[in-house]
């Protein structure tokens, strides 16, 4: 069993890579869910965003699971932070619905990923986007500050996902809300992918059971909890093969739709 520390420091340097190679190739030749011994096309993931307003393609890595900023409501003056903001994808997108008057936070804890969004916000010339280093476990932002909060596709690469939506609770306004998708579990993985790191850096391995996650968001103080979109997501057996024998893999697909991806809504309630 990987330490917390372990963990983070696998994700870091698989996102590292992702944004360094980023910058070599086209980001739709790249790579997720392990850019080690063996690629997996993380499309297999992603939701497309071209021709969404705000769109910036060199901040689309594809490393995304959904489309929170489709479900988020973002209004025009508002504060948006988004956790594990990579290259700068969805807080561009977010910045074309805040406008002049609005503020979009980005947090990451890869000095690579930070790099190259704020390369991208330099091409954009926008002045009221921030980038900061920081893990979502422990927020470099105020309490009680943020209208809004999009994640996509990052929550479950948080080994404390406890603290990190205690985090989420701290720095929303009273009123406050988020919009994350995520992946998770409807069955238990096979323990050689849970413990596979290139897994982790695809978003499966650190992922964890829906019912499980959803009751963290209750517990954390949230209302108004509301799946909004879910998606099923196959591994292809070609991957599955690098982890699993053939009767691993097959014992694996009898469970029905054991990977999706979902969009969760809430609210902070007022107090």
């Amino acid at each position: 069993m990987r330490t917390d520390d372990e963990i983070k420091e696998i994700v870091k340097e698989k996102y590292g890579q992702i944004a360094r190679e980023a910058d070599k190739q086209n980001s739709e030749s790249g790579c997720c869910c392990g850019c080690g011994p063996y690629t997996i096309d993380y499309t297999v993931m992603s939701d497309d965003y071209k021709g969404i307003d705000g769109y910036f393609n060199e901040a689309d890595l594809g490393l995304g699971c959904g489309l929170p900023t489709e479900f988020a409501k973002i209004q025009n003056g508002e504060t948006v932070l988004d956790l594990g903001s990579g290259a700068g994808n969805d807080v561009f997108i977010a910045r074309r619905y805040v406008g002049e008057t609005g503020r979009v936070i980005g947090v990451d804890m890869t000095q690579d990923m930070l790099d190259k969004a704020r390369e991208n916000c330099k091409k954009l010339n926008y002045d009221n986007v921030e980038f900061r280093l920081g893990e979502i476990e422990n927020l470099p932002v105020d309490n009680n500050t943020i209208d809004l909060i999009i994640s996509n596709c990052v929550l479950n690469l948080v080994p404390n996902k406890e603290k990190a939506f205690s985090e989420i609770f701290r720095v929303l306004k009273s009123g406050g809300r988020f919009c994350i998708s995520d992946i998770v579990l409807n069955a238990v993985l096979p323990e050689k992918l849970q413990s596979a790191a290139e897994m982790y850096a695809g978003c499966v391995a650190g992922a964890m059971q829906k019912n499980e996650y959803m009751d963290i968001i209750k517990s954390s103080g949230f209302s108004n909890i509301q799946i909004v979109k879910e998606k099923n997501i196959k591994i292809p057996s070609s991957v599955l093969m690098n982890y699993l024998d053939l009767n691993e893999i097959d014992e694996f697909r009898k469970n029905l739709n054991p990977i999706v991806s979902i969009t969760v809504v809430a609210e902070k309630n007022i107090n």
